[in-house]
């Protein structure tokens, strides 16, 4: 009788094992940690806009958000594959402690200034690739295989509570405190993350604790080694590439969605303030969606349910051309929200099973580089596609893309290429 894969062993016991302990603590850093992403992703533009009036100086904080994966994404990798994955986090929420708190010290005393704004988001964003790397890396350590989807939709789910309904609200409270406070309780939450981590998970991390010295690759050849294997495995490629494919769609749909969604004028003629309520339906979608995954994916088997999900996450959002009734689009980007995260849950879960945990790290960082590195592509193609089409052909065309992307995908990876795929990492 031959052994069962590891998706097989999911399918028959998924609750076979807790989480445990470890992965607790690195929870609940995450929480307080995008608690502080929350806070700041809010907190700047509302800072900029008390700065200055010109839309391009403000559009430099979207730009130094997304600069620092395309520029330490790759060296990042080689870093998480090297040392401590617990350390790496610790020593990055720390940095961002002070880093903010150098934000509060400016706040404080008036000495803020948009140049400075823009350093200290690039700065927080350095940090993020490190901080994020090594918590994603980390999972696969912290729990059983077959609890993978489990413990990645508990993540999602608390970054979606902490950012969406606990940061952006709570941002809109402090700065009315000023940027001193604001700033401050950000940094006070990241060095919090770090010492909850620091305390409350024990043990190393290290993937290749011998690989010192003379006997160390070049940080070169490990990210020809990392980019090599993304590109070469059967199911991380075709899940990269439309993955990316779909990311630079869909950033270009909601860079100009409000402008169909907001004002008089407007398809959907909501209002400023209405225009965050329906979008927050969004996240409460993506909260149920992380709680679901799990089960959901128990039920239809891992492939079936990332076909299915992604489909219809696409599908729905063809709603608010064809029917702009407010109602009808918040319940729609809901389910885009249940939808889509169930299938991000699992194919997470399969890049943290499928590649070998010396080389997390570096697929990660080249992967998200691919992937991140293509959203301000996609921004500025959706404002100039709407600019000469309209926003409606912009809409229809950034789904038609993720179609074809979703078609890639399914043609690329089948059971079988699955099967193999376990099948050779287990040998």
């Amino acid at each position: 009788m031959s052994a069962a894969t590891p998706a097989e062993a999911l399918a028959s016991d998924y609750r076979r094992a807790p989480l445990g302990r470890p992965f607790a603590a690195q929870l609940a850093s995450t929480g307080l940690a995008n608690l502080g992403d929350g806070i700041l992703g809010t907190l700047a533009p509302l800072l900029a806009l008390s700065l200055t009036g010109s839309p391009t100086q403000i559009s430099l904080l979207s730009a130094a958000t997304w600069l620092p994966w395309l520029v330490l994404g790759l060296a990042a990798g080689v870093v998480i594959d090297r040392v401590d994955r617990r350390r790496v986090q610790v020593v990055a929420l720390a940095v961002r402690a002070g880093v903010l708190g150098v934000g509060a010290w400016l706040g404080a005393t008036a000495g803020l200034t948009m140049v400075w704004l823009v350093m200290l988001v690039l700065a927080y964003g350095a940090t993020e690739v490190f901080a994020d790397l090594g918590a994603t890396s980390i999972v696969p350590d912290l729990v059983p295989a077959e609890r993978l989807s489990a413990a990645n939709g508990r993540v999602i789910g608390v970054q979606q509570v902490a950012n969406s309904f606990l940061g952006a609200p709570l941002a809109g409270g402090l700065v009315v405190l000023g940027a001193g406070i604001g700033f401050g309780t950000s940094a006070a939450l990241a060095a919090l993350a770090a010492l909850v981590l620091a305390v409350g998970m024990r043990g190393d991390f290290r993937k290749a604790p011998g690989d010192v010295g003379a006997d160390r690759p070049s940080a070169l050849t490990e990210v020809r080694a990392g980019l090599r294997f993304l590109f070469a495995h059967p199911v991380m490629r075709p899940l990269v590439i439309a993955g990316s494919v779909m990311n630079f769609a869909l950033t270009g749909y909601f860079a100009v969605f409000v402008l169909w969604a907001v004002g008089p004028g407007s398809a959907i003629g909501l209002t400023e303030a209405q225009y965050p309520l329906m979008m927050l339906g969004f996240a409460a979608g993506a909260v149920l969606g992380s709680l679901l995954a799990e089960r959901t994916q128990h039920w239809l088997g891992e492939l079936l349910t990332v076909k299915a999900t992604l489909v219809i996450s696409i599908v729905l959002l063809l709603v608010p051309v064809w029917w702009p009734d407010p109602w009808v689009v918040a319940a729609a980007l809901a389910a885009v929200g249940v939808t889509n995260t169930i299938g991000n849950v699992i194919a997470q879960s399969w890049r943290q099973r499928l590649v070998p945990g010396h080389l997390l790290g570096r697929v990660g960082g080249a992967s998200r580089t691919l992937g991140l590195g293509l959203m301000p592509l996609g921004a500025l193609a959706g404002g100039v596609g709407a600019e000469r089409y309209g926003l409606a052909a912009t809409f229809v065309g950034a789904v038609v893309l993720s179609l074809a992307a979703w078609v890639y995908l399914i043609t690329r990876v089948r059971p079988g290429t699955i099967r193999t795929a376990d099948a050779g990492l287990s040998s």
